[in-house]
Parts: C-alpha cells; structure tokens; sequence
C-alpha cells in the first residue's frame, strides 16, 4: 500500500462488462470478500466493457486495451492499423493504467482455458501485459479460483504461463487447472485449489410456480467449437442447435414446463431457434410452456433457476448455478470444468460430451435423474455446505496475502519472490 492507514486501491481485471454471467458471478462474489473484508478499499474495474459495467455496479471502470477504448476504424483497413498500433501502444498504456492500483485481482473465470475459440494476441496478450505491468509498478496482482487447460498453442502456452508466473497469488478451482498449468511449465507446488467463486454466491430464496406441471431449466449457448474447429465453426453450431429444439420439443410434448436460461449476449440466437420451432409446431402450446426471459447477472439466474425442478444445461456456469441450488443436473459439457463439477457432485453419469450429443440418451438421462431425485439432492446440499466453509477460509489467505491483514493460523500464499 502506498502509505500507512491509505485505504488500498483495488481493480478486478477481466472480461467482465461484456454480458457473460459467469464472468460477473465471479466479480459478484470477489466484491462481496473485499466490501465485507476490507470496506475501506477504493475499488475499480478494468474491463472489457467499461461503459456497461458502471452501469451496472456503479465502479469507475475502464477499457483493457488501448483498442476498446478508440473503438474500430471507418474501414476494415483503418481497423487492422489500430489494432496493430494498440498491440504497441498498450505496452505504455498497460503500466500507467496499473500504477494507480495496489492490488489487482483477476476473479475466478476459465482465464487459462482454451475450450472455445481464442486467439494469442487477443485476451492471452493483455493478460501477460496486466501481469507484468503490475510486478513493474509494485502492484500485487491475484488469479482467485481460476480455470485452466493444457493449451496445444505454444504461443498461448508462453503467454499463459508468463502471466501466472508473474503473479503475486495464484489459486484454480479445481486440481486438473493446476496440474494444466505445471504441465505448461509453471511451477505450482505453492498454488492452492478452492471451489469455483460462484458457490461464495447467496442463494436465492426458492419460489413456486403455483402450476401443475413440472419445469425444467434448459441452459443454451451459441456453441462453434474449439480454436481447432474453426472450419467447421457453423456446421457444429446447426448440428448442436437442432438437437437442443429436438430435446424442447420433447419436454414440451410430454407435458414439461421449459425456463431457456443463457450465460452470453450470443446466446440468444438458439433461445430464438427453439420459439421459432415450437411456434411452428407447437403453436397452442408455446405461450403456456415456454418462458425465455433473459437474466442480467448470475444472481438473477439463480433467481430463475430457483423456480425448476430440474435443469438441463450446457454452459459452465449454468451448470455451476444449478449445482449451487442443489437441483438435479444434467451437463452437456464442452470442456473438462464441468466434467469435473458433476463428478464432485457424483452426478457424473449424467453428462454428455457436446459435440456427440445424442438426444435419446438425453431423454433417458433425464428419466433417470428424475427417478433419483430424492437421493442425489441431499448429497448436493453437503457437497455445497463443504464449499461454502472452504471459500470461507480462502477469504483469510486472501486477506493476509493481498491486504496484509491478519489470519489466525491460515498460512498467506505470497509467490511474489518466489519464481
């Protein structure tokens, strides 16, 4: 901190302000530790949408890049120039911008993950510049209960491990994030693992529909695969999105209720594909049995996720949303993260891989979750109650290494001088 008794400086850096409500679950709960904490800290954002997150929480906010500041050019040729010269101008940028924080905290988020279509000098750059920015300007930078993969890319690998290694904390929330980033050449044996930052979220109080029928909650994403199938980037996306119309179709027909929630803007594209359908084919029933309203943060996802009785869902933190409520679950995974959660949860048999989704399994694995509800949910409620008590007590870890403050006998995780 800059002096003694100065309140400290504070900014979460990610890409947070760009509507992913994974993103801002995670910034929800880190608010939470450092409002209750250490109410005495001056917080900002840097972000990738600076204007939406001001609007949203009320923080000073701005842009990552010098790009997202500018804004893109009169042309497509004007546009490459900028790009091109913000890649230069951000390494003046990114330290000035830093040197007004004492500590920088990336919350929770897959930030080490290559799961979906990622480009080296995109997010992986500014993320090695944040880090090496903040070491240069004597800021204590934090990677809180992030994600990971081994990524095949031997630039991101680099960028990755050159951000982490840099950092002053690191921890992920789950082993196979740290045993990724040590197969990428990190040293991690001072690294802890802590449950994903959304199980620190309150829970919603639940809520009845007052109607007989049953609902489920069906989570959708724009899904085009990986950094590999980007050939194949709109085939994967109709092959995945007729299958989620065949599966409501289904629900529908056999007397169910449907709650289509999202996680991302771009997500609304296959919310609008299954209207489209059941208008078409089910046009008597689509008004009653299908509600599409769109959730501004993760909080209000809970909020409709509290009123399902089973949830059926492809994004990350859909799935994680509907773990945090003890509602029985199906994933259709598109990475190992949720693999993992539905195995802690010992709900790993109903999963499905998303690229080889098939939908009458689908239906049977809904059958059978149905079937076993009553005994899956109490394991859930432990499983949740065991998390709350271990974020409970990263909170003091995170005290002691970032803000100096006191612990009892937690042990800090400071790797500042370390590596």
């Amino acid at each position: 901190m800059d002096g003694a008794g100065s309140s400290p400086r504070v900014a979460f850096f990610g890409l947070l302000g760009s509507g992913n409500l994974g993103n801002h679950g995670s910034l929800d709960a880190m608010l939470a530790f450092v409002r209750a904490r250490h109410p005495d800290a001056e917080i900002s954002c840097v972000c990738a949408g600076p204007e939406e997150l001001e609007r949203q929480y009320g923080i000073p906010s701005v842009a990552i890049t010098w790009y997202q500041a500018h804004g893109p050019g009169r042309s497509r040729l004007d546009s490459v120039a900028r790009k091109a010269f913000g890649k230069v101008a951000d390494v003046v940028r990114m330290p000035r911008l830093l040197r007004r924080y004492d500590v920088v905290i990336v919350p929770g988020m897959g930030v080490f993950e290559t799961t979906l279509e990622l480009r080296p000098w995109g997010w992986p750059y500014a993320l090695f510049l944040m880090s090496l920015s903040a070491r240069l300007t004597g800021a204590k930078s934090a990677f809180v209960n992030v994600g990971a993969n081994v990524a095949r890319e031997r630039s991101l690998r680099w960028l990755f491990t050159g951000a982490a290694r840099l950092a002053s904390y690191r921890s992920y929330r789950d082993d196979y994030s740290r045993d990724a980033m040590r197969q990428m050449g990190l040293d991690t044996s001072r690294d802890e693992v802590y449950p994903d930052l959304a199980f620190a979220l309150p829970e919603p109080t639940p809520v009845s529909s007052g109607r007989p029928q049953r609902t489920v909650g069906l989570g959708v994403m724009a899904y085009h695969g990986t950094n590999a199938d980007r050939a194949r980037a709109d085939e994967i996306y109709a092959a995945y999105t007729a299958k989620i119309v065949e599966f409501a179709r289904w629900l529908v027909d056999a007397g169910y209720r449907i709650r289509l929630v999202t996680g991302d803007p771009s997500d609304q594209s296959v919310v609008e594909a299954v209207f489209d359908d059941l208008r078409r084919t089910r046009p008597d029933l689509v008004e009653e049995r299908l509600i599409g309203e769109q959730a501004e943060s993760l909080g209000e996802l809970m909020e409709q996720l509290a009123g399902v009785d089973v949830v059926v869902a492809s994004r990350y933190h859909n799935v994680l949303s509907a773990l945090k409520l003890s509602k029985p679950t199906i994933s259709i995974s598109y990475g190992t993260k949720s693999d993992i959660v539905m195995e802690q949860m010992r709900l790993a048999e109903f999963r499905q891989p998303i690229q080889s989704l098939d939908v009458a399994r689908l239906i049977e694995q809904f059958r059978a979750l149905e079937a076993r509800a009553a005994t899956v949910v109490p394991a859930m409620r432990a499983k949740n109650a065991e998390y709350a008590e271990s974020l409970e007590r990263q909170y003091d870890v995170l005290s002691a290494a970032l803000f100096g403050a006191g612990t009892g006998s937690h042990v800090a995780v400071d790797i500042e001088q370390g590596e």
